[in-house]
């Protein structure tokens, strides 16, 4: 009981002698610029897989000498991986057509 008081005690002075922390100045322009960075990114390794499978699916689909069940995976990994990659160019010109409104809106840098 005495040592939990004592560290109660302990941690109620350091917060109270704490120095305050300052907020950095307000520069959206470094938060626009990491996030757009961030979404790059992301863009360009899903863009790199979803062209690593449409090969791969169109290498299946080359090799499987007439096999019905071959045939259809083969399809189906290049029907799936060009959604996937149409999804992510999408997303990414969302994602400026975003950044242009919300730039225009409040008046950031360009």
């Amino acid at each position: 009981m005495k040592k939990a008081l004592l560290i109660n005690l302990l941690l109620l002075t350091a917060l109270l002698n704490a120095s305050p922390a300052f907020a950095q100045s307000a520069d959206i322009s470094k938060v626009q610029s990491f996030i757009q960075n961030i979404i790059q990114i992301f863009v360009t390794l899903a863009g790199l897989v979803a062209t690593a499978f449409l090969v791969w699916g169109g290498f299946r689909y080359i090799t499987s000498s007439g096999n019905p069940e071959a045939l259809d995976g083969a399809k189906k990994t290049v029907m799936y991986s060009a959604i996937g990659l149409a999804i992510v160019l999408g997303a990414f010109v969302l994602s400026n057509i975003v950044t242009q409104i919300a730039t225009s809106a409040f008046g950031g840098a360009q």
